[in-house]
């Protein structure tokens, strides 16, 4: 196996955009750290696919989700993170950004994978919450299929609920529903 190479500094922002491309894994960066970890199985690409869909299908005109995009959680050290959904305006995502700022985000999804709950429950709670990304959403595929849903309250983020076999959760002024149980099949 061969690993990308990259700097033996914390790494800037300029040092992650000049990385080489390497499809093989999913790299972020933690407090300037390079982080590498296998790409997702199938059942996984599936309720990405199925929750950026789903929520397309309910948002407003003026707002949209995209699957594994970039987004810069803090600058300095560099913290940059690939949510597996996100939600951002429509008008920002038009001009086809390559990499989208927390304060941009209005929801944050991440689909638990092997070796990432912990990162999710715990990381990427604490980074989130403190970037101010107003949602956050973490969807278990064990069975029964289950998503907790939190929002931010002040610098915090406060439980909206878990859900199994189907989810209706508030976001804004929206309501989005998202039947759990199919996440995973055609």
């Amino acid at each position: 196996m061969t690993l990308p190479s990259w700097p033996d500094h914390p790494m800037t922002l300029a040092d992650w955009t000049a990385l080489p491309e390497d499809d093989r894994y999913v790299l972020d960066v933690v407090e300037g750290v390079l982080r590498m970890s296998p790409r997702p199985y199938t059942f996984h690409q599936r309720a990405i696919a199925k929750i950026v869909a789903r929520l397309n299908d309910q948002l407003p005109e003026s707002r949209c989700a995209l699957g594994e995009v970039e987004m810069v959680v803090d600058e300095a050290p560099l913290t940059l993170r690939i949510p597996d959904v996100i939600v951002v305006s429509t008008e920002l995502a038009d001009t086809n950004p390559a990499r989208y700022a927390a304060v941009d985000v209005a929801l944050a999804v991440e689909v638990h994978s092997e070796g990432t709950v912990r990162t999710d429950r715990v990381m990427k709670f604490a980074e989130y919450s403190e970037a101010g990304v107003p949602a956050y959403w973490m969807v278990d595929l064990s069975e029964p299929t289950s998503l907790i849903a939190y929002h931010l309250v002040g610098d915090h983020y406060e439980s909206q609920g878990e859900f199994t076999h189907r989810a209706s959760v508030p976001l804004g002024d929206w309501t989005l529903d998202i039947d759990l149980d199919g996440l995973t099949s055609r």
